[in-house]
């Protein structure tokens, strides 16, 4: 063993067959996948925050009553993942619309909408649902959720869908809970999520990025490498594939992490994790033979272009 990127490791039972050159594809991959343009996203963050807090809380501040969520927030976004955030809105504004005899949350989006395109008069800007979506030109996407803090210490949001409603999230404790968990798997939590969705992008596996990150947060806690350098990952990212292709293809849903909120699947991805699982004994065993070219190769299978040539 020598040095971050000197360093062997052993193939199942293969015995002394080596791997070189892994920890480097896999780090230069992970950095590919990192989300570009923060200061981009921070400015508009910025801007939008002091727009509402301007129309709902008589002030300038830039930062109050707002929060990154969604998996931008959890820092497992991948590039042109979307930006989610939600602002916290005065809790007179929740009883002022649900006191509206047909869907208040419709007309709150409105006003939330109304109130951004002070600002961002000129983008196509669309209240849908249960957010305000500013599709930027340059390809990054704000999804904004007004927000009301409940005695639960959770928030409630408006849903319009079908009549209209409100439902509740809690995202502080699922940030907290990846954070301290990715710290103490030695940071190898976040790159894991984020090269399953650049998996679940090329592969169109019917899951969300919330269950991406359950998933891996509950297989990393008690997996043998989880304190390995990326040098592991080509076996965490088969393991992890082995481990979500033997999940129960009845679960309904999952609790996610911190939180305990329910996850619901959107369809089933064990086939497409059990097919790239496969594809990744294949790579391990090509790089175990020095066979470059055909590892890379089968990775690019399985993560796309993000992956080093």
């Amino acid at each position: 063993m020598c040095g971050f990127f000197g360093e062997y490791h052993f193939i199942g039972d293969k015995g002394k067959d080596c791997v070189l050159g892994v920890a480097e594809w896999f780090n230069s991959f992970c950095f590919n996948l990192q989300v570009q343009k923060r200061d981009d996203i921070s400015s508009r963050y910025r801007a939008i925050t002091r727009r509402l807090n301007t129309d709902f809380w008589d002030t300038i501040s830039d930062s109050a009553h707002s929060l990154y969520v969604g998996s931008y927030g959890r820092n497992t976004a991948i590039d042109f993942s979307d930006i989610d955030m939600i602002m916290e809105l005065p809790n007179a504004l929740y009883f002022k619309y649900d006191k509206y005899v047909t869907n208040g949350q419709s007309a709150l989006l409105q006003a939330v909408k109304t109130s951004i395109e002070r600002t961002y008069s000129k983008t196509n800007l669309r209240a849908d649902g249960q957010v305000i979506q500013i599709p930027f030109t340059d390809g990054i996407n704000f999804e904004i959720v007004p927000v009301f803090q409940n005695q639960a210490g959770a928030y409630t949001f408006p849903d319009a869908n079908n009549g209209g409603r409100w439902q509740t999230t809690n995202p502080r404790p699922e940030i907290a809970a990846i954070k301290t968990r990715n710290a103490a798997c030695n940071n190898n939590l976040i790159p894991l999520c984020r090269m399953m969705r650049a998996w679940k992008n090329v592969w169109s596996v019917p899951i969300g990025g919330l269950l991406i990150d359950t998933l891996a947060y509950q297989f990393i806690e008690n997996y043998e490498y989880r304190e390995k350098s990326y040098l592991y990952y080509d076996f965490m990212c088969r393991d992890f594939f082995d481990w979500m292709a033997v999940q129960d293809a009845e679960q309904d849903y999952w609790k996610a992490p911190g939180s305990g909120q329910y996850v619901y699947g959107k369809g089933l991805f064990q086939y497409k994790a059990r097919r790239c699982h496969n594809i990744a004994v294949g790579a391990i065993a090509y790089a175990g033979k020095n066979q470059e070219w055909a590892a890379k190769r089968d990775w690019r299978d399985i993560f796309g272009t993000a992956y080093p040539d």
